[in-house]
């Protein structure tokens, strides 16, 4: 169990806070695209601080503090303008370092102008997102990890939940709980409810390791009827510290996201890039689908028919901000010790006026390759896709047929026939959420 004290120092990210001050050294998605060019300006709140963020109109993008020094008005009720963003209540203009440029109403010749600035970040486009960063200068390089710039058919599934995300970074290295939250507890459901729980899960974990590394921390394993030769261990997936879990099989490639709104509040996304073995080209798109997924049923209750589901419970339910001066870690959650511990470095180092060590680059790149398990839990390929995608947040994506073809057409380029959509429907209508989808409206129908 922690002290009080130290509980605090990991979960409040508020400017000035040791961790605050850490997780503002790295870059953030904050929007997505799409969403600046349907309306150009968008609230953003990151870290507990509220900004205004803009794209102008040759594409470039802005990200300044939301309140505007001169009467504190709003700015995210502005005005964009090729040299930035324009304050609608008296018309002052920012500039993307937060330089005021114009004051309409001052005198002619007046110097006032020079003399006022506004806290500004930095903003740019990556993956179909808008990423920001609002640490001092100078800003470290945008780590362009494989997920978001390698060819794939992109999806992404997002919601805000009420809880700080450190409990959230916690479940990616606790491995354990893939055999009993999804493994036994899905069986458990699948068996109440009549539907087929996802492959592979249900393995018990024989041997588990976390190696430090340059972007994180390297989780592997090694399940029951496996080995070291398998990919859960001799490869593994990181922890992308501070804030992402690369996750990844059978083609999907996966980066999990958890942005710090404030200490009580985390925007967590899914962001899958879908490069499905023997496939190499992919419809086109202008942005990733993305979609906002339940995790509330009518109810109110949780709904943990699906594997995201079942981990916003687990997340959720510790409550906005866990009481660690309550638990009481075993051998099992090395892990989590490993990763308390890194945060702990991490904070001291820019504590000492240092750049992070973990996670953070300012070498200029194109892309950034992460280690990730391709054959996942030994289970065939299309089935765990598919089990994925049917038993997961992909449930809700728009494009769950798009993604479906692919990868039966993939299935096809392999030389693998016994893939159908036949198959594939079958397994689809025996999952968790087409059960859950047809007690649903067998359920309003009785209404």
């Amino acid at each position: 169990m922690l002290k009080q004290e130290l509980n605090e120092q990991l979960t409040q990210v508020g400017p000035g806070t040791p961790m605050g001050e850490l997780l503002r050294r790295y870059w953030y998605p904050v929007a997505f695209v799409r969403e600046l060019d349907e309306w150009p300006i968008k609230k953003v709140r990151l870290l507990g601080e509220n900004f205004a963020l803009w794209k102008q109109p040759s594409g470039r993008y802005g990200i300044m503090q939301e309140w505007c020094p001169h009467r504190r008005a709003s700015m995210v009720y502005g005005v964009v303008e090729e040299e930035g963003l324009r304050c609608g209540y008296h018309g002052w203009l920012f500039d993307e370092g937060g330089q005021c440029l114009d004051q309409p109403a001052e005198p002619e010749g007046s110097t006032f102008a020079s003399r006022v600035t506004a806290f500004a970040g930095k903003a740019e486009e990556m993956g179909g997102m808008v990423w920001a960063y609002i640490g001092p200068d100078p800003a470290p390089e945008l780590p362009r990890f494989d997920v978001y710039v390698d060819k794939g058919f992109k999806d992404v599934g997002w919601t805000v939940l009420p809880c700080n995300w450190l409990q959230i970074m916690e479940n990616s290295v606790d491995p354990h709980h893939v055999e009993w939250l999804h493994g036994r507890y899905f069986k458990f459901l699948g068996e109440q409810q009549g539907f087929l729980a996802p492959p592979g899960f249900q393995k018990k974990h024989l041997k588990v390791a976390f190696d430090d590394m340059e972007w994180g921390i390297l989780k592997r394993r090694v399940l029951e009827g496996n080995s070291e030769e398998n990919d859960d261990w001799a490869v593994g997936h990181p922890l992308v510290f501070p804030y992402c879990m690369r996750v990844g099989g059978a083609g999907i490639e996966q980066m999990q996201i958890r942005v710090p709104i404030d200490d009580t509040h985390t925007w967590t996304a899914f962001f899958s890039s879908h490069q499905p073995p023997g496939m190499d080209t992919f419809p086109e798109q202008v942005y990733p689908v993305d979609y906002e997924f339940e995790w509330l049923d009518e109810n109110g209750e949780h709904i943990v028919d699906y594997i995201e589901g079942q981990d916003i419970m687990a997340w959720v339910t510790q409550g906005d901000i866990n009481d660690r001066t309550a638990e009481h870690l075993g051998k099992s959650d090395i892990g989590v010790i490993q990763l308390r511990k890194m945060f702990r470095e991490q904070m001291a180092l820019v504590a000492e006026g240092k750049d992070p060590t973990v996670g953070f680059t300012r070498e200029k790149h194109d892309r950034i390759g992460l280690p990730c398990e391709k054959d996942k839990f030994g289970v065939d390929y299309t089935e765990f896709a598919l089990s994925w995608i049917s038993g997961g947040s992909g449930r809700y994506s728009p494009a769950m047929d798009t993604i479906k073809k692919l990868y039966l057409e993939a299935a096809a380029l392999r030389g693998d026939t016994s893939w159908t959509v036949a198959r594939a429907d079958e397994l689809i209508e025996n999952s968790a959420a087409e059960v859950a989808r047809r007690k649903r409206l067998a359920a309003r129908d009785e209404r």
